[in-house]
């Protein structure tokens, strides 16, 4: 087991004797390291020391600031086995996914931030006066556990190449890439003072980030419930926020689908809903059907989800993991409890386990068919690997029920005509929606509306998000 004993602060790593935070391999149920707890104290150094810096990393040039967040990308692209390894381990996302998103994608926010800030102007004349864009000051960045580093990245790489100084607090459940990173800036020499790391949990340490009244503005990732909190905390000193937050995404599938492409949309979807295990904010979870070709939906989906094979995510045949928890586990099973008990009929999978997998927290993938659009299971965000089918009767329902959540991160929406799921794709409020399928281009905003949050991320939108605006009157 792993002892890390040491927060980042300041640019050194400071010793602390703080009470520790076991970390837990999900495959294993077994601890595979410790790191500290931090709290106010802790915190309070951390700030102090991010905004000691602010002034004197405000002053260095974007383009070179950029330059050194590249390096830091090389830095941990030089560590990419270790990180493979390291975030496997805390969180249990297969090889695959942990490769190409949980690791590759993450490296190459930090490696994309030159030719961002290259493509970015940083003044504009208005008349006879210069409009301003510059950075926000101290972030906080509070990050998930469910996409762990690739959060941190969207975060972390924007932040600094704008020109703010930064205090990181990943999630106590996954923070062990984090100090990664931590190792990463430190190889680089970025000043000290522009990155800290602090790890604890929310109600010590990021209630305590939060509301210093030295943080300008916090960038977080994580529950609709937890944003209330930081929303509420952050009002009293007027901070600026970035929400990520829940997601309940809606996929309809339109009734100019032929068999074929129907078959071909249905799979797709499954695949949606199931990525890192269900523990997705943007999963497609709920499948919006025509009622008179359930039946046919419903072969389909049983098919597909028979290939969706469950177990050690070090196999690579493996499709799905366990959950990050068993507080996770316990979570999404108390789901599929309810579905039933409120009458969706379950179509595949159900709460137990796997066959042959009795440790570790794996749930079966899970499917209801003919959900109400009233039920907590097509209301409520589950975070685990269950998809929710829903009969409607036209069009107009279709986009009725796909609006009818408190969320909108994303959404789908497939038709035999391109135009015609455009049209549709605009009527739903969501902040982004895949047409026939497709992904999403590089660099695109990703972020939500109503209680899926405000703020964007990636690309120049999430490098704008950390500059503020001033106007010299000349």
């Amino acid at each position: 087991m792993e002892r890390l004993s040491s927060l980042y602060i300041g640019g050194e790593w400071v010793e602390t004797a703080l009470p520790e935070i076991e970390v837990v391999d999900p495959v294993t149920e077994s601890v595979i390291a410790t790191v500290p707890q931090a709290g106010a104290a802790e915190v309070e150094l951390a700030v102090a020391a991010a905004a000691a810096a602010a002034e004197e990393w405000r002053a260095v040039p974007m383009a070179a600031r950029a330059a050194l967040v590249a390096a830091v990308g090389r830095a941990l692209d030089a560590r990419r086995a270790e990180l493979e390894r390291v975030i496997q381990s805390e969180l249990g996302s297969t090889t695959a996914a942990t490769r190409g998103v949980q690791v590759g994608a993450a490296i190459d926010k930090f490696l994309a931030m030159p030719s961002l800030a290259a493509a970015l102007e940083p003044e504009t004349l208005l008349g006879g006066s210069i409009v301003v864009q510059e950075p926000v000051g101290v972030v906080a960045a509070i990050t998930p556990w469910n996409y762990p580093l690739l959060q941190t990245a969207d975060k972390v790489a924007a932040a600094l190449t704008a020109g703010c100084t930064v205090v990181l607090k990943p999630s106590e459940v996954t923070p062990l890439n984090a100090f990664v990173l931590a190792e990463a800036v430190h190889e680089v020499g970025l000043p000290a003072g522009v990155f800290n790391l602090v790890t604890g949990y929310g109600v010590e340490a990021g209630e305590a980030l939060v509301a210093h009244p030295l943080v300008d503005m916090v960038s977080f990732t994580g529950s609709t419930r937890a944003g209330r909190r930081i929303s509420e905390l952050a009002a009293a000193t007027v901070k600026a926020t970035a929400m990520e937050l829940g997601g309940k995404s809606p996929n309809l599938l339109l009734d100019d689908l032929d068999e074929l492409q129907m078959a071909a949309a249905v799979t797709r979807g499954v695949a949606s809903c199931f990525p890192n295990a269900g523990q997705t904010c943007s999963a497609l979870t709920r499948m919006i059907v025509p009622r008179h070709r359930l039946g046919e939906v419903e072969r389909t989906v049983e098919e597909t989800v028979s290939t969706w094979t469950v177990g050690d995510p070090r196999d690579p045949a493996v499709r799905i993991g366990p959950l990050v928890s068993s507080v996770q586990r316990d979570r999404v099973r108390g789901y599929i409890e309810t579905g039933s008990r409120e009458g969706a009929r379950l179509l595949v999978g159900g709460g137990g386990a796997p066959a042959g997998l009795s440790r570790g927290y794996y749930v079966a993938p899970t499917v209801f068919s003919d959900v109400a659009p009233s039920m907590t299971i097509a209301q409520e965000e589950i975070f685990g690997p269950v998809l929710v089918i829903i009969p409607v009767d036209s069009e107009e329902e279709a986009v009725a029920v796909a609006n009818g959540t408190d969320y909108g991160l994303a959404a789908g929406v497939w038709s035999s005509d391109t135009a015609t799921a455009t049209r549709v794709a605009r009527r739903i409020r969501s902040g982004i929606v895949h047409v026939n399928g497709g992904d999403e281009p590089e660099g695109a905003p990703f972020g939500g509306f109503k209680q899926s949050g405000h703020g964007r991320e990636a690309g120049e939108f999430g490098l704008r998000e950390f500059l503020t605006t001033k106007t010299l009157c000349l």
